[in-house]
């Protein structure tokens, strides 16, 4: 095959150009502006469940921003889903606030609540005090079983700040995925569901908290006609550019769901009844992922290979492949950190590929990708 099959490319509507060009010929091309108010609003509306939507730089920052409001500080702990990608763990420790590491389960992949009630009670029985919030994530845009995890995190009072960068779309029960805990974070990085080249938002309860948010975000500035600064701020706010593509992004964002769900339901035919080889699905009729990206499991000893073998040979046959997230616990900038585990996410580690899914992968791509795969194992 001569093109190459990207795992995730952009892929825009048509419609970002007019919204930029309105932000050039308005002369409105700052951190505000008519594209964020109109991005922020269409946001509330497909998340529901009468939550507010600030638009910002980066996930990454959503993240940051959620802690801070959540009072996480110097000498505190978050407990942290440990199968993710480092956005999610880091903004921890830019607040001087310790994460600590849990394990997932297998449903799911996403935080086990079995192991996060242990690892609160063992944190409360340690430390003398209890982790300031709890950050699950919904992995590859799998919900996690979000319910229980917010069950226990009532029991135990702490607050929920969950990840959905990966999950914009995804539903668990009917609801939106990002719309469970406090605060939740969604991602518009190059290769999500949709993008805004980079940036991110903060879905947040009520329109005073959207208000603290634009505060914060907008380096802590107070009403006066001089800067005045009380507390510290960051320069966070998504640019009027940025959102103006999401506004034209949003005209396809269904279509993009449907897209790659449809990709994941012709991977899921192709791969049934081949042994060795497990592609990860809906767990039961209460999880709805967006299937952001549709990821594998490959099983050494029946296949005769294993994920590293075959992400380089589908890489020399011009496909995009990926490993599956390092777990954090076991980076070694996070090497002394407390972590509560049960080789779960070690074992995914060891076995699985992330394969393509993007708006740009058409019906003959997935054939040719599973052709492929099906090679590269014996038999």
């Amino acid at each position: 095959m001569d093109k190459r099959i990207y795992l995730c490319l952009a892929h825009m509507s048509g419609k970002e150009q007019a919204f930029i060009k309105e932000a050039f010929d308005t002369n409105w091309v700052v951190p505000l502006g008519p594209n964020v108010n109109a991005f922020e609003d269409e946001l509330k509306h497909f998340v529901g469940q009468d939550k507010e939507v600030v638009a910002l730089s980066a996930g990454t920052a959503a993240i940051h921003l959620g802690l801070i409001q959540l009072g996480v500080g110097a000498g505190d702990e978050v407990i942290c889903q440990s199968f993710t990608f480092c956005a999610s763990a880091n903004p921890v420790a830019y607040q001087g606030a310790k994460p600590v590491f849990v394990d997932s389960e297998e449903d799911t992949w996403n935080m086990d609540p079995v192991l996060l009630e242990e690892a609160i009670k063992d944190r409360i029985a340690k430390t003398g005090k209890k982790p300031k919030a709890i950050l699950p994530v919904h992995l590859y845009g799998m919900p996690a079983r979000i319910d229980e995890i917010c069950a226990i995190a009532a029991k135990y009072d702490i607050p929920v700040l969950e990840d959905a960068a990966e999950a914009l779309g995804s539903e668990f029960k009917g609801q939106k995925c990002g719309t469970f805990g406090t605060f939740g974070v969604l991602s518009f990085n190059g290769n999500k569901m949709i993008t805004t080249s980079g940036g991110g938002a903060l879905i947040v309860p009520d329109e005073s908290t959207k208000k603290q948010t634009m505060f914060y975000a907008t380096q802590a500035r107070e009403p006066f006609p001089h800067y005045q600064h009380e507390k510290i701020g960051y320069n966070y706010r998504m640019s009027n550019i940025c959102a103006g593509i999401g506004r034209g992004q949003m005209t396809v964002l269904d279509e993009h769901i449907a897209h790659h769900r449809h990709v994941h339901a012709l991977y899921e035919n192709a791969f049934e009844g081949v042994d060795g080889i497990t592609l990860k699905s809906n767990p039961d009729g209460r999880f709805n992922a967006n299937y952001w990206l549709s990821t594998i499991l490959i099983d050494p000893v029946k296949t005769g290979t294993n994920y590293d073998e075959v992400r380089r040979k589908l890489d020399e046959r011009g496909i995009e492949t990926r490993p599956l997230w390092k777990p954090m616990h076991l980076q070694p900038v996070y090497a002394t950190n407390p972590c509560y585990v049960n080789g779960v996410s070690e074992r995914l580690f060891n076995m699985g590929l992330c394969i393509p899914a993007g708006p740009w992968v058409t019906d003959e791509d997935v054939a040719y990708i599973v052709e492929q795969i099906k090679a590269c194992c014996k038999g």
